[in-house]
């Protein structure tokens, strides 16, 4: 009242104070004279605010698997998940991204599911009676997980996963605010049994699954389970998201069919991407799914990015529609079985106590128990100097871990004689004298 203004003006030049740092507003308290620190022109920026603004917004920034800072020279990577460049079919790559280029609407705005062409590509990989309407367009598979978890599931809900998984999902699940809870496998994959447990104790309404090839450990779901593990899930009223990252990545024999080329009901929401048989550039995946899920993620679509930059869709079917693709298939599936199989006889050799669990049929990583005595902790402080890069196995799995486990790939190394050289290191990195302390 004594300077003549109302309310309005009051609150907005609070607002624009506390913008300014001049005030600080604190509900149901009042409002009040910031302290101000006086800072040097020179100071270094203060982002330390932020710890307040963030509070209570948890989120997961970083993939635990990424080993962080620049490995050191001549360091041999046994981690990652992505293949060498001498594996990728650059050539190929480059010539289905300059003929997509070339076509006159290459820079038109692309359909919010993506375009028809490789819906229906994708349509026909993945088998049965799968339409191209059931079909949307993703930037890659993890961004298609992202979704996924926040489209089926609610905040604080229990999403059950394979013990162990990967670690990406776990990220993926924990970012969206989701309960990871482990279920065992054995040789054989996913047991049914204990899935059904699973949702009767936890009353989880999903499962993330990776019925072949399954990352870290190679292993397929048996014939026998593929129905069951659908099974259950639909009797749980629950959704089974197929992560089918790997249908490219065999070493040469006979790859099972998708779970959703067997499911009519939309139980089974099936993820696949090129991104691993190519390049890590080309983000490109696909999700099927069947329903009322299939419109919700279309409405997701279009609030979270519109749609898939349609130069990359044009250049994916390009890509897919060449005979060149399927050479490369084959030419790769070859390269990976000689990996594979050279990895794991080096490994015999220098560390005939490490247990090679399974030796897989497909995928780019072989996954090993350590022995009694020898922990995570001590390869990890070990290796940088051996200059040989893993990937830790405490980081797969949503709960704690039976023993100690390593991932080892065999497709990010340059030459496969880099691969007896990383086993030789890593016999010397384990074999390093470890103090009391240790």
């Amino acid at each position: 009242m004594r300077h003549g203004v109302g309310p309005v003006t009051v609150s907005r030049a609070i607002a624009l104070l506390a913008a300014e740092g001049a005030v600080v507003t604190r509900p149901g308290s009042g409002t009040y004279v910031a302290t101000r620190r006086p800072r040097p022109a020179d100071a270094e920026p203060d982002t330390s605010w932020q710890a307040v603004a963030l509070a209570g917004r948890q989120f997961q920034p970083e993939r635990p698997d990424e080993q962080s800072g620049t490995p050191a020279p001549g360091t041999i990577a046994l981690s990652g998940g992505y293949l060498h460049e001498n594996l990728q079919p650059t050539r190929l790559l480059g010539g289905a991204l300059a003929r997509a280029a070339r076509r006159p609407d290459a820079w038109h705005r692309a359909p919010a599911a993506g375009l028809s062409t490789l819906r229906t590509i994708f349509a026909q990989q993945a088998g049965g009676d799968v339409d191209p309407e059931d079909v949307l367009v993703t930037g890659g598979g993890q961004g298609a997980l992202s979704m996924l978890f926040r489209a089926v599931a609610a905040p604080g809900d229990p999403v059950l996963v394979e013990s162990p998984t990967y670690v990406g999902a776990l990220a993926a699940a924990r970012s969206a605010g989701l309960r990871p809870v482990p279920v065992p496998m054995d040789e054989h994959g996913l047991r049914p049994d204990l899935l059904a447990d699973a949702f009767a104790m936890t009353g989880a309404r999903l499962l993330y699954c990776q019925p072949t090839f399954h990352n870290p450990t190679g292993t397929v779901l048996a014939p026998e389970r593929r129905g069951q593990v659908v099974d259950v899930a639909r009797a749980a009223g629950a959704f089974v998201i197929e992560d089918d990252f790997a249908r490219h990545l065999g070493h040469g024999r006979t790859v099972p069919r998708p779970l959703v080329a067997d499911d009519r009901d939309g139980t089974v929401i099936h993820v696949r991407s090129l991104t691993k048989a190519a390049s890590p550039s080309l983000r490109i995946g696909g999700v099927v799914a069947r329903g009322p899920v299939m419109r919700r993620l279309l409405g997701m679509r279009r609030v979270d990015d519109f749609f898939i930059a349609r130069p990359l869709q044009e250049a994916a079917v390009e890509l897919l529609s060449t005979p060149a693709w399927d050479r490369h298939l084959r030419t790769l599936a070859t390269a990976l079985n000689h990996r594979c199989a050279v990895l794991a006889d080096a490994l015999a050799r220098e560390l005939p106590d490490w247990t090679l669990l399974q030796l897989p049929e497909g995928g780019l990583h072989l996954w090993l128990r350590l022995p009694a005595g020898l922990t995570e902790a001590d390869i990890a402080d070990a290796v940088p100097a051996h200059r040989v890069a893993v990937n830790l196995g405490h980081q797969y799995f949503a709960a704690e871990p039976p023993a100690a486990h390593l991932r080892l790939g065999f497709a990010a190394a340059a030459e496969p004689a880099d691969l007896v050289e990383a086993a030789a290191r890593l016999a010397a990195a384990a074999s390093r004298p470890r103090s009391a302390d240790d």
